[in-house]
């Protein structure tokens, strides 16, 4: 296949970057905040930083599992809208919602009536756990708010309606930082405010969403019964492909908890400058986000349609630009380093040269951990294939990963910048590998619409019998 062939479509690059940038966008926008909230709870302590970091996880593993449900409804709601199967779409994100409600009660009835159990987790000091105990206990409250922000997002995007989120996640971000400043430091509130002010202003987002498709009339506008009335046979399909993605996102989700919990029993300083780092890879990594959403729904959007060599080319499209851009981003994380520790001065001149070393080490690896990233969530699940990325984490992450990164911190005591590396290629270069064999093979093309179910049944007989 000739390069020009290859990546000068013209409409097919207008229409990723059509939807990529405003979730890039959106997603750069919760970042740089959040970046703020770490600068403004860092101006409090290293201790107040690194407690909140461990509640954080508490939201951060709810994020995964949503994003599991998310990415099983958008299988379905990518696949339809290839068909312009707008009662189905429906009807797939009614199952969603649920599933993501029941899943957010869960994670805040946890977060209150067992604050110390999630924060004892991570660190056994207890300074740290009674601010760490002293945030979830209030930042619990914005767990439903965020599931169905996260839901309204995904129906939305995987519509090809990406401004909306955009538009919502600026006022929420916004609203954010001022309450963030307001409770922090103007009522002295300390952590508790930077809890409040996420408790706050999380429901800003859902129910601007809500408003604002019910005057743009978009496919949220329905009776409610729209939603609901599943046939047996469809909720059974929804679950076959849906559940894969949930267990796939959790378990991915459990391991990286485990990483950092690893990370802060060896070392509460390694965990705050981690903490650091984790709030600007936050920000690097919304420029990718945008760029998978926009696979997901146009490769979805082909194989719903039942054109499955668009579909292939798509896909590959997507994750041979995925390195390139990973590089060039990398390069400037790597350019800027100083720059961005600049507001972390007050955690310490030791844990901002950590920091500064884990964040090199990334960028340096980004483009690998990138291709599976690509591949498993912007092309192979929205093909329909949902089981590959599961059996590739349970191999890569829980196989060799987890157990390298635990000796290497608490049996060989090496250096844990150096674990932080082995981490990192431990899981992502077999991974990678084993990712765009399954790309080339094509076998990640399974529809779940009857259109396109049926043209692939019929181009199976033409081609005959397997072999």
């Amino acid at each position: 296949m000739k390069l020009k062939k290859f990546f000068g479509d013209g409409m097919f690059w207008k229409g990723a970057l059509q939807l990529a940038l405003p979730i890039s966008l959106q997603n750069i926008l919760i970042s740089s905040f959040a970046l703020v909230d770490t600068i403004m709870v860092g101006a409090l302590g290293g201790t107040a930083l690194a407690a909140v970091g461990m509640a954080g996880q508490w939201s951060f593993l709810l994020n995964l599992v949503l994003f599991g449900f998310n990415s099983g409804a958008s299988v379905f709601i990518a696949q339809y809208w290839g068909v312009k199967d707008e009662a189905n779409i429906r009807k797939s994100f009614g199952l969603a919602t649920l599933s993501a409600i029941a899943a957010s009660t869960l994670f805040m009835a946890v977060g209150l009536t067992a604050p110390y159990f999630v924060i004892g987790f991570f660190t056994q000091d207890a300074v740290t756990i009674e601010l760490g105990v002293s945030y979830l206990r209030i930042a619990a409250f914005s767990y439903l708010a965020i599931g169905l922000n996260n839901l309204l997002a995904t129906l939305l995007r995987s519509t090809e309606d990406a401004r909306l989120p955009l538009y919502a996640s600026a006022v929420s971000v916004a609203a954010n930082a001022a309450f963030n400043a307001l409770f922090i430091y103007g009522m002295e509130m300390g952590v508790r405010g930077a809890a409040l002010a996420t408790a706050i202003s999380s429901w800003i987002s859902p129910v601007l969403l809500f408003i604002l498709s019910m005057r743009k009339k978009n496919i949220l506008f329905a009776p409610v019964k729209s939603f609901f009335g599943w046939k047996k046979e469809f909720v059974l399909k929804y679950f076959a492909i849906s559940i894969p993605v949930l267990l796939n996102e959790t378990m991915w989700a459990l391991g990286t908890v485990l990483y950092k919990a690893i990370f802060s029993n060896a070392s509460s300083e390694f965990y705050a400058a981690y903490t650091v780092f984790s709030s600007i890879e936050g920000l690097a990594f919304a420029f990718f986000v945008g760029l998978c959403h926009a696979s997901a729904v146009m490769v979805g959007k082909k194989v719903g349609a039942g054109e499955f060599d668009e579909a292939y080319l798509y896909g590959c499209r997507f994750s041979f630009s995925m390195p390139i851009l990973s590089l060039f981003v990398g390069l400037i994380l790597i350019l800027v380093r100083p720059i961005v520790l600049m507001p972390f001065a007050n955690v310490g001149e030791e844990m901002l040269r950590t920091a500064s070393t884990i964040i090199l080490i990334y960028s340096l690896e980004i483009a690998l951990r990138n291709i599976p990233y690509i591949t498993i969530v912007g092309a192979f699940r929205s093909g329909g294939d949902t089981k590959i990325g599961l059996l590739y984490d349970l191999s890569c992450l829980w196989g060799v990963a987890l157990p390298v990164t635990w000796i290497g911190a608490n049996v060989l005591h090496m250096p844990l910048t150096m674990v932080f590396l082995m981490m990192l290629l431990c899981e992502d270069l077999v991974k990678g590998m084993l990712c765009i064999r399954r790309l080339l093979s094509r076998k990640w093309i399974r529809p779940v619409t009857d259109e396109s179910a049926r043209q692939k049944a019929g181009a199976a007989e033409a081609d005959g019998p397997a072999v």
